[in-house]
C-alpha cells in the first residue's frame, strides 16, 4: 500500500524549507534511493492544531517525494492511553486528507525491544538500578554539575541479566527497579545521565493485555522504531533536539542493521522490517496565541466541566477545529503559510481565521439567516402574499447554479439593520428612512409597532418601481440587508462561537491567575434564529456564508435537516485587531 497525496488545494510554489532541502540533497547525492517519513502521536489524547502541522509536514514530504508514510503509535505508556485516541487521530489524519502507507504501534516491537535490552544488557552497557524516582532525582545532578554513579551501576553483567529477566517475569513490585542505559553521568547533557529504558509497570495495554509488566521508556521506544522502520528523516520538534544524542547512541548501540535476529519475531508475524538508522530532525513547533496546546490543560478543561468536551468547537483539538466547521484545507493552507523553520515563534490566531475564510469564501454557497430577528410587515403586499425569488448561490463562481427562495409580506430582518435614534453613519433601516431589501426592492419605514419600550415589528412600505427589473430598480439608497420571509423560514439554533480565551497568553500565570481566570465569557452564545428552507436542508458538515454575518457550519453530531443546528465558524472580518 503506498501513501495517498492529500487533495490538491489551490497551486502552490515549491516549497524549499531546509527540511526539504535536506531530503533533495540525499536523494541526489545517493545517501537515500527513497524516503520514509512516519507520523508518530501517542494516544494519551486527542491531537490539536499543533500536530496539524507536523501531519501535513510528514505527509506532505511523503507526497512530494514519492515516499511512503507511516502511522505509528508510540503507545508505551498504558497507563495514559486510550482505544478512544487512536480512533480520534486515525480519523483526524483522513479528515486532513492523508492515508498512510501502514499503520505500526511500537507495542508490535515490544519483544524487539527486549531483546534489543537484553543485547544492551550483555555488552555491558545496561544495568538494573534500585534507586527510586526521588533518589535518581538526586545522582542526576543539575545543569552545572556533574551526576553521581547509582551505587548498582557495576553490577556484574549475569546478575543484570538475571534481574531484568525477573523484571519481566513481573517478579518484582512498580517501581522497585528499572534498567538504565550506562553512558556518562558528568555528561553536559543530562539526557544521557544513565536515562532510564525500562520501568515496571503492572498495568495492562490495550493492544498486549497482561504480558508485559514492563515497559520501554519513549526515548527508547521511539528511535527504536523508526529504525524498525526504515525511517530515512526521522522529523520532530524543537524540544527534542538534547534527546537527539541519546537516540542516535540508542540507534547505534542496538544496530538493527547489524542484528536482523532481534527482529526475527516481526519478519516471522509478517511485517516488513526495512531496518535502517534513521536521521533526527528538529524544526519549530506551531504556538499560535489566545489558547492553549498543553495535553493536561485540555484535559483539565474536559475533566472540569470548562468546554463541552473534546470536540468543543472551541477547543484547539482537531476534533473541535472540525465540529467548529473549519475546512481541513484551511489547516493545510495555514502549515504552507506558516512554512517550517528552527526559530520558534507566537502565530496570531487571525493567521488561523484568514486561512478558514480564504477557503471558506470560495467553498461556501451563500444563503440567507437571521440570528437576532425582528420582524417587518410589508403593508402594501396582500395577505397571504408568496413568490419565489431567484438568488445565485455564489456571487464569484456561476458553477454553484442558484435557488429558489420564498418571499413573503412577513419577514425576518436583523434586530441591529434597525434604530430608532441613529448615530452618524449608520446606514440601515430608521423611522421614516429606506433600505434596499436584498434581491426584493427598497422599503420605506412607516412605523414602529412597540411593547413598552421594546420594538417588536416595523412597517414597512415597498417601493414596487425598486424591484428587479423595473426603471426605479437602480435608484440608489445607501443600505442594504439581509432577511428571511416569515412564511417559509425555518426555526434554528444558532451556536455563535468566538475564542475561547480573552487574553492573548493564557499560559502566563501571573499575580495568582491561572489559564482558567482567562477564559472568555463571551466565547460562545447560543441563539435562535431563522433560516431559509435551503439553508435547512443542507446536511451536517455542510458549510455556508450566512449573508453579512459569518461563515456557518452544520453541527456534525446535533443538526438535522427539520431542526437545523448551525455552529459560527468564523466572522466575515477579524473581530479582534481593534480590541
Amino acid at each position: 500500500m503506498t501513501a495517498t497525496p492529500a487533495p490538491t488545494d489551490a497551486a502552490t510554489p515549491e516549497k524549499n524549507d531546509f527540511i526539504r532541502q535536506i531530503v533533495r540533497e540525499d536523494l541526489a547525492s545517493g545517501k537515500h534511493a527513497s524516503i520514509r517519513t512516519r507520523f508518530p502521536p501517542e494516544p494519551n489524547g486527542y491531537l490539536h492544531i499543533g500536530h496539524a502541522k507536523s501531519i501535513c509536514l510528514n505527509f506532505g514530504i511523503g507526497r512530494e517525494f514519492g515516499g511512503p508514510v507511516n502511522l505509528r503509535f508510540d503507545d508505551t505508556n498504558p497507563a495514559k492511553e486510550d482505544p478512544e485516541y487512536v480512533e480520534a487521530i486515525k480519523e483526524d489524519v483522513r479528515w486532513l486528507g492523508f492515508e498512510w502507507a501502514e499503520l505500526r504501534h511500537a507495542s508490535d516491537y515490544f519483544e524487539v525491544f527486549y531483546r534489543a535490552a537484553l543485547k544492551l544488557v550483555e555488552d555491558g552497557k545496561a544495568y538494573v538500578c534500585d534507586l527510586d524516582a526521588e533518589q535518581v532525582r538526586a545522582y542526576r545532578g543539575t545543569l552545572t554539575e556533574p551526576g553521581r554513579n547509582s551505587p548498582f551501576r557495576e553490577r556484574s553483567v549475569e546478575e543484570n541479566l538475571d534481574l531484568f529477566r525477573r523484571m519481566r517475569a513481573g517478579e518484582f513490585p512498580d517501581g522497585a527497579r528499572t534498567l538504565r542505559a550506562k553512558i556518562d553521568m558528568a555528561s553536559g547533557n543530562i539526557n544521557l545521565r544513565d536515562p532510564a529504558i525500562y520501568r515496571i509497570k503492572h498495568v495492562p495495554h490495550q493492544n498486549t493485555g497482561d504480558a508485559w509488566p514492563i515497559y520501554p521508556m519513549y526515548d527508547y521506544a521511539h528511535c527504536l522504531s523508526d529504525a524498525l522502520e526504515g525511517i530515512t528523516h526521522s522529523l520532530c520538534t524543537l524540544e527534542f533536539e538534547d534527546h537527539r544524542p541519546l537516540y542516535d547512541w540508542f540507534v547505534d548501540n542496538v544496530d538493527l542493521v547489524r542484528n536482523p535476529h532481534l527482529y526475527q519475531p516481526l519478519v516471522d508475524a509478517g511485517f516488513s522490517v526495512p531496518a535502517a538508522k534513521p536521521r533526527q530532525i528538529e524544526f519549530s513547533r506551531l504556538n499560535i496565541n489566545y489558547t492553549v496546546m498543553s495535553k493536561r490543560k485540555l484535559l483539565a478543561l474536559v475533566q472540569e466541566g470548562l468546554v463541552a468536551g473534546w470536540d468543543d468547537p472551541r477547543m484547539p483539538t482537531l476534533q473541535g477545529l472540525r465540529r467548529r466547521g473549519c475546512p481541513p484545507a484551511a489547516l493545510r493552507l495555514l502549515a504552507d503559510r506558516i512554512g517550517i523553520s528552527k526559530q520558534n515563534s507566537l502565530i496570531d490566531f487571525s493567521v488561523l481565521e484568514g486561512c478558514i475564510r480564504e477557503v471558506m469564501d470560495s467553498a461556501s454557497p451563500r444563503r440567507m439567516a437571521v440570528v437576532d430577528p425582528l420582524k417587518l410587515v410589508v403593508t402594501n403586499l396582500p395577505e397571504g402574499h408568496a413568490e419565489s425569488l431567484r438568488f445565485a448561490n455564489h456571487p464569484k463562481d456561476a458553477s454553484f447554479g442558484e435557488r429558489e427562495v420564498p418571499f413573503s409580506r412577513e419577514l425576518w430582518i436583523e434586530r441591529e439593520d434597525f434604530m430608532e435614534v441613529p448615530p452618524k453613519g449608520f446606514h440601515r433601516l430608521v423611522p421614516g428612512g429606506e433600505v434596499r431589501l436584498r434581491g426584493v426592492g427598497i422599503v420605506r419605514c412607516d412605523e414602529v409597532v412597540k411593547d413598552g419600550d421594546a420594538v417588536v415589528e416595523l412597517r414597512c412600505t415597498l417601493d414596487p418601481d425598486s424591484r428587479a427589473g423595473l426603471p426605479g430598480a437602480d435608484r440608489k439608497v445607501k443600505g442594504t440587508i439581509h432577511w428571511v420571509g416569515a412564511a417559509h423560514a425555518v426555526a434554528a439554533e444558532v451556536r455563535l462561537y468566538d475564542r475561547l480565551f480573552s487574553v492573548p497568553d493564557p499560559d502566563k500565570d501571573e499575580a495568582g491567575k491561572t489559564y482558567r481566570d482567562y477564559l472568555n465569557p463571551a466565547s460562545v452564545r447560543v441563539v435562535r434564529g431563522w433560516v431559509e428552507p435551503s439553508a435547512a436542508a443542507l446536511a451536517p458538515e455542510d458549510s455556508v456564508q450566512f449573508e453579512r454575518l459569518g461563515y456557518f457550519t452544520a453541527d456534525r453530531r446535533d443538526h438535522a435537516p427539520g431542526t437545523p443546528v448551525f455552529n459560527r465558524t468564523v466572522t466575515l472580518r477579524d473581530t479582534w485587531s481593534s480590541k
